[in-house]
């Protein structure tokens, strides 16, 4: 099934080092590695991808530089039918790249993340795209760009009438005027303590913090809670979705891009959000069954299947 009308999402490409490990190293410590890989990243990047995969029609729109990791941004893209009219090669920046170290047995994982060409962004890059942004059922965007351009983007989103998704991470200080451009806000449990000040270690304290970021201006809140599902939550309602259990964990690297990439779909679609939360939830419970971020993307029939 093929989305009615495009999405439009503003992030970063990078490229994923990933390191298995028997445990997180300490400060000053050294660790032999069971496994490396190397690949797409980028928050933005794998939602693009996850959407594409679902049958969304995708444009991204970001900066990559003119060397090998930006090709492999291109090559991507190409093989995964995500549109680059608005993805910029940016020959005075390299592309970035993310460490990320995953701890064996339990998927954990930790990132660092320079996002290179991508902290270039700026809001001409997203006049340039103006028109397709208005013709979009969805703008996404998250906290890997520079701020000031999340806000433009999430501006012109709103004054040309489409819904406009801030997944907030990473979590950084944000004026409310950034959340009340907000349609649909997506925190974790430790972007959304970060955001509110509150502690989220179970459904109701998500709820409060859902609550907390309502003040603030956003119209409806998600707080995704790993293995307990996600919290939805606006001025008219509130729901504690679960999980999906689609077999044993492996790597929750990308589990937020996954969950963002089918909301993202199931809203251009017309669900209503708790189906479409519900749908999100499916393709995260599907990734996590998968080493990597954007390989561990699933395609349309899987989702329906686990969902059936």
């Amino acid at each position: 099934m093929s989305s009615p009308k495009p999405i439009t999402i503003l992030g970063i490409f990078v490229v994923d080092l990933a390191f298995e490990t028997e445990r997180l190293p300490a400060w000053g410590e050294t660790m032999l590695g069971s496994t490396f890989r190397m690949g797409p990243g980028g928050k933005g990047s794998n939602q693009a991808i996850g959407a594409a995969r679902l049958g969304g029609r995708v444009s991204f729109l970001s900066r990559v530089g003119r060397d090998t990791f930006g090709e492999m941004a291109f090559k991507t893209y190409a093989e995964e039918g995500v549109e680059t009219e608005f993805l910029i090669a940016d020959a005075e920046c390299a592309t970035g790249a993310a460490a990320i170290l995953i701890e064996e047995g339990k998927g954990e994982n930790a990132i660092v993340v320079a996002p290179g060409a991508a902290s270039a962004l700026r809001t001409e890059d997203v006049d340039r795209a103006a028109a397709r942004i208005a013709e979009s059922a969805v703008f996404m965007t998250q906290l890997e760009v520079p701020v000031p351009v999340v806000k433009y983007g999430l501006r012109l989103a709103r004054e040309r009438g489409v819904r406009t998704v801030l997944n907030p991470a990473p979590a950084c200080k944000l004026e409310d005027a950034v959340f009340a451009l907000c349609d649909y806000v997506t925190p974790n449990e430790s972007e959304a303590a970060a955001l509110t000040g509150l502690s989220v270690a179970s459904v109701s304290e998500a709820e409060r913090a859902a609550g907390e970021l309502l003040r603030r201006g956003a119209r409806n809140v998600v707080v995704t809670l790993g293995a307990q599902g996600a919290l939805v939550r606006n001025s008219e309602m509130t729901e504690h979705v679960p999980a999906y259990n689609a077999g044993p964990v492996l790597d929750t690297t990308g589990a937020g891009d996954a969950f963002n990439a089918g909301l993202a779909v199931g809203l251009s679609e017309g669900m209503e959000l708790v189906r479409a939360v519900r749908f999100g939830c499916a393709v995260g419970a599907i990734s996590v069954t998968r080493p990597g971020t954007a390989p561990s993307m699933p395609r349309r029939d899987e989702v329906e299947r686990l969902i059936r």
